[in-house]
């Protein structure tokens, strides 16, 4: 024969009870909004390496495009430099987000620009707001 329920039993442990199903409704509901909070957090920082890349690209083309008329040695050096720049960044996984050595190419790349810019005798003058990043020269 069963037994019915004993009902000092379920007031006793309902305590037990709703902290569980609590904690795996938060569990649950913490891994949908962390995912979509990582994917959006993820996106903005995708957006501003790629900003900080395609800068990087416009100012070697747009230096390799007016050294690309003189013939002088120091500028067939600089266009060296400008190529090897250009060759970096061509380069770069922009499509692996799980490439292991992503920051420390990021960091070669921003090294090679100082580089380029003392060597072009440019000082390139970084303003990052909250809103925006400009690089002006």
């Amino acid at each position: 024969m069963e037994r019915a329920p004993d009902l000092f039993d379920a007031i006793v442990m309902a305590e037990e009870r709703y902290r569980g199903e609590g904690y795996r409704e938060g569990y649950a509901e913490g891994g949908r909004v962390g995912l979509s909070e990582g994917r959006r957090h993820g996106v903005s920082r995708g957006a501003g390496v790629g900003s900080e890349i395609g800068c990087y690209r416009g100012f070697a083309f747009t230096w390799k495009c007016l050294l690309s008329e003189s013939t002088a040695e120091k500028d067939s050096k600089k266009r060296r430099m400008l190529d090897s720049f250009l060759g970096m960044m061509q380069k770069f996984p922009y499509a692996d987000p799980t490439y292991a050595q992503l920051h420390e190419d990021l960091d070669r790349i921003r090294g090679k620009f100082k580089q380029v810019c003392s060597l072009l005798g440019v000082q390139p003058n970084f303003q990052v707001s909250p809103g925006s990043s400009t690089l002006s020269f």
